[in-house]
């Protein structure tokens, strides 16, 4: 799916943020028009600027311009995206999909072996936090469910904590998503202050991948991560914030799968929800294959019990990433559609299966590397 796409811009100086329309009656200051093909005279109304697919453009005033955008065609009406000075343009919030997220920064404070999204060493919190915050007001109000990710959210310092007040003003019924390492709640002013936020939709996602700190660490490739994980975890947990670990399964994790989820149930009870999830090959996983592939139809035991083990303490567990095909029919109550519209896909094979519309399939990325036991389920 299409979520960035660029042209050449004209008079634009700064980063802009706006929705989409194709209607110059729907237009306001927040509004991006969008033109296919030629455009006889510019609205009266105030708009940000125009979006168009024409060769060339005449200048007119000091409008905002791109043109010679090679397709339109992904952007639904209401969608909101920011224009660059490089005439970039990027879909920040897609009206019809409930798989949005906010990235906060390309930074982390941690390597993992198999990061779908590698680090990047910039500068681009400050900006990024500004797009953010011209994005916010705009999303819809009725918005289901917003991420937040990065990189390491938490390394935005003080704005990681005003970009969590915008939120809970501006979306009060949304529920928040925040993946993060949870290292830097091993601070307690860090997790104190979070709590005084107090967004009871806010839930944060933090990732353990064994119960031995050697294994976490060499996972994550950071040193002492497992202690400031564990305590940041317990930090948070007595400021009352909700909490899911997330577990990656590969050939690391695996051999200690279910003394993890014993060690979960002993030392972290008060979390809210345990997903186990599926590799993805993307990122640093394909240049450390070697050192994380498993099919996942030869771990099933291990994780058929740690699940079990976790749901037997009446724990919520899912399962995500993962294809029902490769599950025991006993997992398929705990396997989810967890993997984002965006990039989402399924083999050919399987579409003749019955349980195509109950299963979530793959990453797109994941048709190049998947388990040999998939097959159509009739």
């Amino acid at each position: 799916m299409l979520l960035r796409t660029k042209g050449k811009p004209i008079n634009i100086k700064s980063a802009l943020v706006g929705k989409v329309t194709r209607n110059p009656e729907r237009l306001d200051e927040n509004s991006f028009l969008l033109v296919e093909g030629s455009i006889s005279e510019l609205p009266s109304k105030n708009f940000i600027g125009i979006l168009s697919r024409q060769d060339e453009y005449e200048v007119i005033n000091s409008e905002n311009i791109v043109f010679k955008i090679p397709t339109l065609e992904h952007l639904m009406e209401g969608d909101i995206v920011s224009v660059g000075i490089d005439g970039n343009i990027n879909t920040l919030y897609r009206v019809n999909s409930f798989h949005n997220t906010l990235l906060a920064t390309e930074r982390c404070n941690s390597n993992c072996l198999m990061c779908s999204q590698p680090p990047k060493d910039k500068n681009d919190i400050n900006n990024l936090y500004e797009i953010n915050k011209k994005l916010i007001p705009l999303i819809p109000k009725d918005c289901i469910e917003l991420g937040i990710s990065g990189g390491e959210p938490t390394l935005m310092g003080d704005l990681f904590f005003d970009l969590l007040s915008q939120i809970k003003t501006e979306l009060p019924d949304t529920e928040i998503h925040l993946l993060t390492n949870g290292r830097t709640f091993a601070w307690d002013y860090m997790a104190e202050r979070l709590g005084e936020i107090d967004n009871k939709r806010l839930m944060l996602g933090i990732p353990v991948y064994s119960d031995y700190y050697q294994v976490h660490d060499y996972i994550v490739q950071a040193e002492n991560a497992f202690y400031q994980t564990i305590l940041g975890l317990h930090n948070l947990a007595r400021y009352n914030q909700r909490l899911e670990v997330r577990i990656v399964l590969h050939k690391q994790s695996i051999p200690r799968l279910t003394r993890l989820a014993k060690y979960i149930y002993k030392n972290l009870p008060f979390v809210e929800h345990v997903a186990f999830m599926g590799l993805e090959y993307i990122g640093y996983t394909p240049h450390n294959i070697e050192k994380l592939w498993i099919d996942p139809y030869e771990y099933r035991d291990e994780l058929g019990e740690a699940v079990e083990y976790l749901a037997g303490q009446g724990m919520h567990v899912s399962i995500y990433n993962t294809p029902l095909c490769i599950l025991p029919e006993n997992q398929w109550k705990f396997a989810r559609k967890s993997i984002s519209d965006w990039k989402n896909d399924y083999l050919p094979i399987c579409s003749t299966c019955t349980k195509l519309n109950d299963c979530g399939g793959l990453f797109t990325w994941n048709l190049k590397k998947h388990s040999e036991h998939i097959k159509p389920i009739h």
